[in-house]
């Protein structure tokens, strides 16, 4: 069915894409085209007539309803106006209040469209995925663009409008006619409900393919913001904050519970050690009392010890003055005694000294004589070893005679040999060529050993480099892995399983691929797709279906794979000679930037058409305009830019978009192959060298030990020859030597007789010295006799004398013991008494220091009573004492602090106890707060997620299809893990499987999100959706059955406004009244809008269908 209510308006000048004009207020139908010729215009129209009812009858028929702008829901775009954007001069669209197809041919502005509305309602530039720069959406050329948006609000339409600045990328922005900043029409655009951010409401072109990658979790909250009621996101949010929360609370009282349990067990633990201390305690207090009173005990002691010393020296002085009186007579007759002895004793002295002397004399006499005595022994000895020496000299002149006759005797037997020199000259002339032939050995040894050494050196030198080379594939396969680990999973997988395949296999073509110039490696990769850069490739399809069974559905590994063209592309030609285009500065073509192997090189040659993609300078940028306008160009690069070039199949005009090329992140690590396969051949000849080498080294080593053997031999007869050359002349030489010999000692003999005759000489002499000594000692002897008797006579008076003394001193010697007995005993009781008055003064000072007690203070009441319960002898306190300091220190390793830790523990015990009990309380609270807004969510959520389902479900069984859509959560607790799961089954023979961006094709992909997306359409809460280009996958069936759902769905009264962007349509499709096309047309010839005249279309459409 062709839409009932229509309007036409034209675009407006230049390579403008769209415009409109006020028309009526029902649905309309806005179509711009190109007005080349009256020809291509009627063409235009039969084209689009395919359907029940032609074109010219939707034209024909004109507006029927009135009101409609009551239809709008709430946020719908009533208006929106375009001026230099992007393709765009000046535009102005209507859209209708349902379904909205804007339809036109690539390039031609249908895109930029979706574009102005994200732009103008404040989205980011990220939700479009193309300029990150607002300022790359003006048109080129101009400094400046606008946008206009005029929502519906009931109560007053909401105009936002934007200006965007190229120069500082700055925008101005006015609502309802007032200047404001983007935050302000944020706000306003979020109180609309509109979210331009959210792909289930705006999914632009080149986001489609991100809504299949969208997680669960992300897809439930884009559908609860796009579909849900305005508080069930917030109550989502607060249910993951209140989670958090909890786990916190939860932490908490675990940690509390936790440490206050192991605060109760140290307690415990320590219980026993404060009893102990206490224990040890009381011990130390009954120490510290005896260590009171034991001074006390002392002092009093020593006090009685003073007072008994000094009467005991009273009576001794008393006692030694009666004695003293008694031995003074006796005293008298001793001392008269004395002087009488000491003349005698004197004598007895010079005796005693003379008598010494005169034996001192005695004995150097003797002494003297045993020295003669020696002098003789020693003149005998000798005269007996010059015997002895004579008899062993005759003995050696005896044995050198016969060793000269055992010689003359053998010289006479080798005297009958022949002659040798001959035989030893050869073995010479033989040695000295062996020595020739050995050092030329050594020598060719030595330069095989230094060519040895230049191969090693040149070895380790190849080996370095290809180590280098490796070490840059490893940073490309770590980059891998670090940007998509499947990847490089499989790729592990490959190497170790590489003879599962036929033909050949690559690995993914970023590792494969080698940039010749590390400068040109960003063309490479902006060119090519990382898809693509990570896919592998395969020479055979059948070995391409094998690796993806095994990686994709065993190892459930995400992966891409290519099959290379089964005609190699690789060589291809450019279309044109590189040489015709350096005058634009190109000086290459892609191709040429990098080396890949041939099913690789084909590939990119098929797909990406680098053969044909030049590459150019700063020149080129300068000249960019005339470059575009060259043929055959459709993609090109400057040095920063790359342009793809449009040409239009009816004008013929040529529409241009470009990019930033951006830097290289894996093709910028460059292994020249070539170098490396020459790096290995050397390294293959440098080793076949060495070997070659090493044998020769071999054989040269047994030449050597060869000839080293035959020179062994050689000198060991040389030797044998030389010994009986030379035995003849060896013995006439030792015969002359013993010869010389004999004569030597015959002419050395010892006179015998005469030795005898000089010893009795000498003997004669010693002994007359022996006489005078003699006399001269009998003289002494006589001396030392006479001294002696006189000594004699002398001591005999003295021992009269000393009778009579010792008789007087025997009389009187009891007394004077008495008298020495008791003086000792005066002074050392006055010693003691002197002692033992300092001793009190010490002890009576120290015991009232140790109590803390003034000189003029008494003994404290406290301590008396104290004392009064402890023993009063120092035996006693000290057995006390050790046995309190015994049981004291059995109580080791306890110190006061252990009590202060025990009692602050337990405060903080009582303290931990009543924090564990506020914490669980709030934590009971809070769980219960959990729970009722759980119910809040969760049940409208299900709900909601319900009904979706339903319409999805409808919608796939509409389409001999299965797909479904439930609420996913692996535990109901974990609010940030819930999420919305689509699985969907497009053939009867497999099972519904998940919608992932790996598992189904594009197409699948692409129907299942345009349901999902017409599932929420019917539930109508947000005021519009957005969906650019999302056919384009889908295969001829699928396309037609997917249009008939959107048209039944998007243009039912209960749905909000829904903007649905094609560049084509199949023919026979079914229209409904409420639709709105939108026909996007560019081109030269488009008429200005104030020569465009609705009743003239119309007029001629009616004209046509009656020639018709």
């Amino acid at each position: 069915m062709i839409p009932r209510r229509t309007s036409v308006s034209p675009a407006l000048s230049g390579r403008t894409d769209a415009g409109a004009s006020p028309r009526t207020a029902n649905a309309r139908l806005l179509v711009t085209m190109a007005t080349f010729s009256k020809k291509r215009r009627q063409s235009q129209v039969k084209s689009g007539s395919q359907s029940t009812k032609s074109l010219a009858d939707m034209f024909l028929r004109g507006p029927t309803g009135v009101g409609e702008e009551g239809r709008f829901v709430e946020g719908s775009i009533l208006r929106l106006t375009m001026k230099n954007f992007l393709t765009y001069d000046y535009s102005v669209l209507f859209p209708g209040p349902n379904l909205n197809m804007i339809v036109g041919a690539n390039g031609t502005g249908k895109s930029s469209i979706v574009c102005a509305i994200c732009l103008g309602l404040a989205g980011k530039t990220a939700i479009l995925g193309r300029g990150d720069k607002v300022g790359l959406y003006v048109k080129r050329g101009c400094n400046k663009g606008f946008i206009e948006i005029v929502l519906y609000k009931t109560g007053g339409n909401v105009v936002i409008n934007r200006e965007i600045h190229v120069e500082n990328n700055q925008s101005l922005w006015m609502l309802n006619d007032r200047h404001c900043n983007q935050k302000s029409v944020e706000e306003e655009v979020k109180a609309l409900r509109i979210q331009v951010g959210n792909l289930c409401q705006f999914l632009p072109q080149e986001k489609v393919g991100e809504f299949a990658k969208m997680s669960k979790i992300e897809l439930l909250e884009a559908t609860e913001k796009s579909v849900g009621p305005p508080e069930m996101y917030e109550y989502h949010c607060e249910l993951k904050n209140f989670r958090n929360r909890e786990r916190e609370l939860e932490n908490v009282v675990k940690e509390k519970a936790s440490f206050l349990e192991k605060a109760k067990q140290r307690n415990d633990r320590n219980k026993h050690d404060v009893n102990r201390y206490y224990e040890k305690k009381r011990h130390l207090d009954v120490i510290e009392l005896l260590d009171k009173k034991k001074p006390w005990v002392e002092y009093e002691t020593t006090r009685k010890e003073c007072e008994a010393a000094k009467k005991e020296r009273d009576e001794a002085k008393k006692q030694l003055s009666a004695l003293k009186q008694a031995q003074a007579p006796m005293l008298r007759k001793i001392q008269l005694i004395d002087n009488q002895l000491k003349p005698t004793e004197a004598q007895i002295k010079a005796k005693t000294l003379a008598i010494k002397e005169a034996s001192l004399k005695c004995k150097q006499k003797q002494e003297q004589l045993d020295r003669k005595h020696k002098e003789i022994e020693d003149i005998k000895q000798t005269q007996k070893l010059k015997q002895m020496e004579e008899e062993d000299h005759q003995k050696r002149i005896s044995n050198t005679r016969r060793t000269i006759e055992d010689l003359k005797a053998e010289l006479a037997k080798v005297a009958d040999q022949p002659d040798v020199t001959p035989r030893i000259n050869a073995v010479n002339l033989e040695l000295r060529n062996i020595r020739e032939e050995r050092a030329k050995i050594e020598g060719e040894k030595g330069d095989l050993r230094r060519e040895k050494e230049n191969l090693h050196a040149e070895t380790r030198m190849l080996l370095r480099k290809l180590s280098n080379m490796n070490n840059m594939m490893n940073a490309k396969e770590e980059k891998l892995r670090g940007r998509h680990r499947d990847t490089h999973a499989a790729l592990q997988w490959l190497r170790q399983n590489r003879q599962l395949f036929v033909g050949n296999v690559y690995e993914p073509m970023m590792l494969v691929i080698n940039v010749r110039d590390h400068r040109f490696a960003k063309f490479v990769e902006n060119h090519i797709s990382f898809h693509d850069l990570r896919a592998f490739v395969f020479q055979k399809k059948d070995d391409m279906e094998r690796f993806m069974t095994e990686v994709r559905d065993k190892l459930n590994l995400k992966v891409n794979s290519i099959s290379a063209p089964e005609d190699s592309c690789s060589r291809r030609p450019p279309s044109r000679n590189i040489e015709s285009l350096r005058r634009f500065g190109f000086f290459t073509y892609l191709r040429e930037m990098f080396d890949a192997p041939d099913e690789v090189m084909s590939y990119l040659c098929h797909q990406y058409k680098v053969h044909d993609v030049p590459v150019g300078n700063e020149q080129t940028k300068a000249m960019i305009k005339t470059v575009i306008e060259e043929p055959y160009l459709r993609v090109l690069y400057t040095t920063d830019e790359r342009y793809t070039l449009k040409r239009s199949y009816y004008s013929n005009k040529i529409s241009t978009s470009n990019s930033a090329v951006h830097a290289s992140q894996y093709l910028i690590i460059t292994v020249d192959a070539e170098e490396k396969r020459l790096l290995e051949q050397q390294m293959k000849g440098c080793e076949s060298k060495l070997r070659d080498i090493d044998e020769r080294i071999k054989a040269l080593q047994a030449e050597a030990a060869t000839l080293d053997r035959r020179d062994n031999e050689l000198l060991a007869e040389k030797k044998h020859l030389c010994e009986v050359k030379g035995k003849k002349r060896q013995l006439e030489q030792k015969i002359s030597t013993k010869q010389d010999s004999l004569r030597q000692m015959e002419q050395s003999v010892i006179n015998l007789q005469t030795i005898e005759e000089e010893t009795k000489a000498k003997i004669a002499v010693v002994n007359a010295e022996k006489v005078s000594i003699i006399t001269v000692f009998l003289a002494q002897i006589k001396l030392r006799s006479k001294l002696t008797m006189e000594k004699v006579y002398l001591a005999l008076d003295s021992v009269g004398l000393m009778g009579e003394k010792n008789k007087l001193e025997n009389d009187c010697r009891h007394g004077a013991s008495e008298l020495k007995i008791t003086e000792q005993k005066c002074s050392r009781l006055e010693q003691r008494k002197v002692q033992l008055t300092e001793q009190c003064k010490g002890l009576l000072k120290r015991a009232m220091s140790i109590c803390k007690m003034r000189p003029d203070e008494s003994l404290p009441e406290d301590l008396r009573n104290a004392f009064s319960k402890l023993p009063d002898t120092l035996d006693e306190i000290d057995a006390m004492l050790n046995e309190e300091r015994s049981r004291a220190e059995c109580f080791t390793g306890l110190n006061e602090n252990v009590v202060d830790e025990y009692n602050k523990r337990e405060q903080e015990i009582k303290h931990l106890e009543k924090e564990l009990e506020d914490e669980s309380s709030a934590l009971n609270t809070y769980r219960q707060n959990i729970s009722e807004a759980k119910e809040r969510w969760l049940n409208p959520l299900k709900q909601l997620v319900e009904q979706i389902n339903d319409k999805f479900s409808d919608f796939f069984r509409s389409m001999q299809c299965a797909g479904e859509v439930d609420l996913h959560s692996e535990n109901e607790e974990e609010y940030d893990k819930y999420g919305i799961r689509i699985r969907v089954k497009f053939h009867s023979s497999t099972q519904l499987h998940e919608l992932t961006a790996y598992h189904q094709s594009g197409g699948e992909r692409s129907v299942s999100t345009m349901l999902y997306l017409m599932a929420l359409q019917e539930l109508n809460r947000c005021p519009f959706r957005v969906v650019d280009e999302i056919n384009q996958g889908m295969d001829p069936v699928n396309e037609r059955r997917v249009f008939d759902i959107v048209v039944r769905t998007a243009c039912k009264e209960t749905t909000s406004q829904y903007f649905f962007i094609t560049p084509k349509l199949l023919q026979n499709l079914q229209y409904a009244d409420e639709m709105t096309v939108l026909c996007v047309h560019n081109g030269s010839q488009m008429l200005p809008p104030n020569q465009w005249d609705e009743r003239e279309f119309i007029k001629r459409c009616r004209q046509r269908k009656a020639v018709a």
